[in-house]
């Protein structure tokens, strides 16, 4: 798109091509930069996304397509949600508007979105150990395009960053650039004694100046003509320099050339730093350290980056955020998210076993509430999910009652630990998972659908879901003194806004609950799934088909007694759950079923195995036929075909 006299961005509108950008001089880096940082404040205050973290990214971004032609060469983003400033250089901007929506532009690298995205990703920490696989794919092809990680946001508090590194280090990978992108933060404030390491870079940052100097001096001295007594002596005096000026020098000793820190909102000295790096990268693997802000160019961004992490729409100029219409006779329930916080607190004041424990996500869990009343049982591991998992198990091995509050997609992340570590041991560590089911915008890397398939199948292990906010509190109960693995799931959002009971007790593990009783179908539903089966039995209540309703409750270990009771009081079963059919709820009814022998017929609503785009959680949940229309279709159907 050319650019018109209106234009509120000149030089960026100008762009066909992001190869142009190779051309510009630096006073047009220095606009162009300041142009997409306007754009990304006018677009995302309209649609909402991740904001202060792109804001970070931008004149990094422009000083890395000013050096590498990326349908050519291959960079991969860590997480991805900081790579907005990439999308929009590589023709996306015209779709900027739909970010995030249905049929829209991704908030996230996706493979098939752009020829420039060469590897998605939505979880941290990925992003070496890809682009050092797709180096060596390189090499292998015979091949010469420069290979480039950006890793930062907190990615770098995972050990994958670290098997990545430690690999590519060893093979001392040619054309292959990681870029530290230390802003010493991830969504919550940084953890970890590395953000104290790279800290102490910033006190050696003259360090790479001095190492040059020392280096040309070493080689320049004939060692044929000198004793190896005097060529040790000049190799160990470097080494020591090293240490002196830089304590550690991890990244050095793990095989990589260390060049930084630069102040990465200059894009001067960014792309002056990037060109020396290009240079060396012909030796081997180098990494460079750029120091950013969350929410640089924005005041309020960079007062409250985790805030400003991922907004809705906001107004701009005020700095706030545009706040739905509330009906002020009507009170909002509170979040699943904030009632787990309060009851675990609840929990913890009377008994100081409880601990609370995350990785990176306070806040997004309801942890900072637990965090307040007992900050010393309050712990955030940082974007290390195995580890926290067998931490946990640790906690629970000498007497502790650790609960791990993780999102059901970052647990994926910890699976093995998971079986490992805590059920083959039968610890009882609890796993209370956030976001469970469809959460909309984030998309298929956020999803929380296969926590029920890859949960049950485990030995020793308690899977719940609440059907309200208050059964969450006692769910949580149950699972804290169980003294076994538990976990239960539950969605993102507000609760139903049912009564609380005043004082909290367990459930009987293993029970379902019956709602309604009926003749014709049996809708045996789970979770968040079992509002809607209600509403749902009323409806067809009207067009004369009678509906038993059943809150399972317990995925494992499912109610069989309850289940065959009804199985067989009725025509039909109709399960509801919003998780992945294969392996889910349903197959464990079936499985339940199968053992008694019965032969009931048996409807599966539940995500059908395929990927779950992005989009507004409502019509993604009617796509995959668990709205209230589709269901409705479906049961009358299925009710018609086992009546004949």
């Amino acid at each position: 798109m050319g650019a018109t006299p209106e234009s509120s961005y000149p030089l960026l509108d100008s762009i066909v091509a992001p190869q142009q950008i190779r051309h510009f001089t630096d006073p047009q880096l220095e606009q162009l930069s300041a142009e997409v940082r306007q754009f990304l404040i006018d677009s995302i205050s309209t649609t909402g996304g991740h904001f202060s973290s792109n804001l970070g990214t931008v004149e990094l971004t422009v000083a890395l397509f000013h050096h590498f032609d990326f349908l050519h060469d291959r960079i991969i983003w860590d997480v991805g949600h900081q790579a907005y400033t990439h999308k929009i250089l590589t023709g996306r901007k015209g779709r900027f508007p739909t970010l995030r929506q249905h049929d829209g532009l991704a908030g996230f690298l996706k493979r098939d979105e752009s020829p420039y995205d060469h590897f998605g990703a939505g979880h941290a920490s990925t992003s070496i150990s890809a682009v050092l696989g797709m180096a060596k794919a390189r090499d292998l092809q015979g091949q010469n395009h420069a290979c480039i990680a950006v890793i930062g946001d907190g990615s770098m508090t995972a050990g994958l960053a670290f098997e990545g590194l430690n690999q590519a280090g060893y093979l001392q990978a040619k054309n292959f650039l990681v870029i530290l992108n230390d802003n010493d933060m991830s969504i919550s404030p940084n953890v970890g004694s590395l953000q104290g390491y790279l800290n102490q870079i910033m006190s050696g940052q003259y360090y790479h100046l001095w190492r040059d100097r020392i280096e040309h001096a070493i080689k320049a001295i004939p060692l044929e003509k000198v004793s190896q007594g005097v060529a040790k002596a000049a190799k160990w005096s470097e080494e020591s320099f090293k240490r002196m000026m830089v304590p550690g020098l991890l990244f050095e000793d793990l095989g990589f050339r260390y060049m930084g820190p630069v102040n990465g909102h200059d894009v001067i000295a960014t792309q002056k730093a990037i060109a020396e790096a290009k240079v060396k990268m012909a030796d081997g693997p180098v990494l460079l350290h750029v120091q950013t802000k969350k929410g640089f160019g924005y005041d309020p961004a960079v007062n409250d980056p985790m805030k400003w992490h991922g907004v809705t729409a906001f107004d701009a100029e005020a700095g706030e955020m545009k706040k739905a219409v509330v009906d002020p006779a009507t009170p909002t329930p509170p979040s699943y998210t904030s009632v787990f916080g309060k009851a675990l607190v609840e929990l913890a004041k009377t008994d100081d076993k409880i601990v609370g424990i995350t990785a990176a996500m306070d806040s997004g869990t309801g942890l900072d509430i637990f965090a307040k009343s007992f900050p010393d049982r309050m712990f955030d591991v940082g974007i290390a999910e195995q580890h926290a998992v067998t931490f946990a198990a640790g906690l629970a091995a000498q007497g502790m009652r650790p609960v791990c509050a993780i999102y059901s997609t970052f647990l994926q992340r910890g699976f093995d630990q998971v079986v490992h570590d805590v059920c083959i041991q039968n610890l009882p560590v609890t796993f209370a998972l956030d976001r469970a089911g469809i959460v909309g915008a984030d998309g298929p890397t956020h999803h929380g659908l296969y926590d029920m398939a890859y949960l049950r199948c485990i030995p020793n292990i308690i899977l719940m879901a609440p059907k309200d906010e208050n059964e969450l509190r006692r769910m949580l109960m149950t699972a804290v003194y169980s003294d076994r693995p538990a976990a239960l799931r539950y969605p993102r959002g507000n609760g139903l806004g049912v009564r609380m009971d005043e004082t909290m007790t367990a459930l009987p593990i293993g029970k379902g609950e019956l709602l309604r009783e009926g003749s014709d179908l049996l809708l045996f539903a789970i979770g968040a799934m079992v509002a809607p089966a209600q509403k749902i039995a009323e409806i067809l209540e009207a067009a004369g088909i009678s509906c038993a309703v059943v809150n399972a409750r317990f995925i494992k270990p499912i109610d069989a007694e309850l289940l065959a009771t009804w199985s067989k009081r009725t025509r039909g079963v109709v399960t509801l759950e919003e998780g992945c059919a294969p392996g889910g709820f349903s197959s464990a009814v079936l499985e339940a079923l199968a053992d008694e022998g019965i032969t009931s017929p048996v409807l599966r609503c539940a995500v059908p195995d395929h990927i779950v785009v992005h989009g507004d959680p409502k019509r993604l949940m009617n796509e995959e036929g668990l709205g209230q229309e589709p269901l409705l279709d479906r049961i009358k159907t299925f009710a018609a075909r086992i009546a004949r």
